[in-house]
């Protein structure tokens, strides 16, 4: 059987990852990044995911096109926010040590340290839209869980001091009463 060749920005939807989309195309496969799963590598020859946006395949694509073609994807399908979110300027360049006695020191840069603070932000706004259209929950369960969200952003405005602009921080519960 012959298949067209998926191009980047290709959508797709896999028996078992779900909803992806195209990033890269390799030899022999796709770099395809899913929703839930992230980046996997799945064969040119998979014929079992069902194809629901093919994109001609370009001689070249520059990683900018890729970047843009999954970004535009993933704020449709998933309602993730890809805003960029700044570091505070006296962190560029920094570096986050991490040391226990007897125990190597372990350094990470400040740019990778706010880079996960700023996923765990986002994921955690995907799982507040998820709980507020879920059809299953009545309201009393909402506003549960919410509290528990609420508390989670509460826990992380030790991580404020990270952000350049007031407006990216962290507000949790008792923040959020005074406004």
């Amino acid at each position: 059987m012959s298949q067209t060749l998926l191009g980047v920005g290709s959508r797709v939807k896999h028996p078992a990852y779900g909803d992806g989309v195209v990033v890269r195309l390799h030899v022999a496969a796709y770099e395809v990044c899913f929703i839930q799963f992230g980046l996997k590598m799945v064969s040119k020859d998979y014929s079992a995911w069902q194809v629901v946006e093919a994109i001609p395949a370009e001689e070249s694509v520059t990683f900018t096109e890729a970047e843009e073609s999954l970004m535009r994807i993933l704020r449709t399908w998933a309602g993730v926010s890809l805003e960029t979110v700044p570091l505070g300027d006296r962190w560029k360049g920094g570096k986050l040590i991490i040391e226990a006695e007897g125990v190597q020191p372990k350094e990470v840069p400040i740019e990778t340290f706010f880079h996960k603070i700023v996923m765990m932000r986002d994921r955690l706004r995907v799982l507040e839209q998820h709980i507020n259209a879920h059809k299953k929950l009545d309201d009393e369960d909402k506003v549960n869980l919410q509290q528990y969200i609420t508390r989670c952003y509460g826990s992380m405005t030790t991580f404020n001091l990270l952000f350049k602009n007031r407006s990216d921080y962290f507000v949790g519960e008792s923040s959020k009463d005074k406004e």
